[in-house]
């Protein structure tokens, strides 16, 4: 057992593919440069204790029993923490800490940033030899057991990081270039359901296969030429084909005023592109900018919403610099 470990993991976000990856079209999605980090120490309590002063939270855990006394705050997302520790803890006290420049349901994949830094964290405070392959599927069973059902999308990329292509056959292919523009991502207070907004799109489609049928399909040839885009860096054609895309979002009915609001501010100060990325319904838009315009969108945006500026990273999950990397 180890003294101290640190862990960080990053979040996500989708570029293409919303809703119309359900139907086995591909889609394409990535790591951003904002993480979780947790620390881990020995305790000299007879208790163990979890703080975030991002979160702005305290609480006393018992980990036996998958349990918390709240000092101070409210910890939303430590049900996480929690079923991670019971599935990869020894149970001694222990002191932890996250930090978190992720906002909590936005669509960045907080929970699996949170998850994959956590079960990360205790492996390397045990002296438990693991693999990325091995963590991100431990993690997408923790995100299971939370929230019922979960897209192993969001550990994945949160653990291997980068800029990925989920195939048809819902193979992960990593792209080699790297797509270095600058990006804001929008969010309201008003989270959006993924659960009802795949129901309501499945409706739409079975109540209209031959008008919804082509939307999905079209949706799904975007993401490809998206691919070739993107390994050409023709950041102006990734521009087009965001747009392209949520016009076609928009037919589906996953838009609201808000996420329109938020897409027409970022394009009318300057964006490339800007359209929604998650299964909609509330959360959160993705606004593609250049260098110079980036800080007045994300101005303009925040004057009724708020914004994170993010750029796609290559690092996934990462362990104390003294420990050695993932395979």
């Amino acid at each position: 057992m180890r003294h101290i470990s640190v862990a960080s993991a990053p979040g996500k976000t989708i570029l293409f593919g919303e809703h119309s990856v359900v139907y086995d079209e591909p889609a394409i999605a990535g790591a951003v440069n904002k993480r979780a980090t947790v620390s881990i120490r020995r305790s000299n309590n007879n208790y163990s204790t979890l703080k975030s002063n991002d979160l702005g939270f305290e609480v006393k855990m018992d980990t036996r029993r998958g349990t918390y006394t709240l000092v101070r705050g409210k910890p939303g997302i430590i049900r996480y923490i929690l079923n991670a520790m019971g599935k990869f803890h020894d149970h001694s006290n222990i002191d932890m800490s996250l930090s978190l420049n992720l906002p909590i349901g936005s669509g960045l994949g907080s929970s699996a940033a949170v998850t994959v830094a956590t079960i990360a964290a205790l492996h390397h405070f045990h002296g438990v030899e693991f693999n990325k392959e091995t963590l991100a599927h431990e993690a997408h069973g923790v995100e299971e057991d939370v929230q019922g059902i979960a897209s192993p999308l969001d550990t994945l990329i949160s653990t291997y990081g980068g800029l990925i292509y989920l195939s048809r056959e819902k193979r992960i292919v990593r792209f080699d270039s790297h797509l270095d523009a600058p990006f804001v991502v929008g969010f309201t207070n008003k989270y959006g359901n993924t659960a009802k907004m795949v129901k309501n799109v499945k409706t739409l489609k079975e109540t209209y296969p031959e008008l919804v049928d082509p939307i999905i399909s079209t949706m799904g040839k975007i993401a490809n030429e998206a691919r070739v885009a993107i390994i050409k860096n023709d950041v102006e054609r990734i521009a087009e084909l965001m747009n392209l895309n949520q016009g076609l979002l928009d037919s589906l009915g996953v838009n609201t005023y808000e996420l329109s609001r938020m897409i027409y501010t970022a394009r009318d100060n300057g964006a490339l592109a800007s359209k929604i990325t998650g299964s909609g319904g509330g959360g959160s838009i993705i606004s593609l900018c250049s260098e110079e315009t980036i800080d007045e969108v994300a101005e303009a945006i925040n004057v009724e919403d708020k914004t994170i500026k993010v750029k796609f990273s290559k690092d996934g999950v990462l362990v104390n610099r003294r420990a050695p990397p993932l395979p």
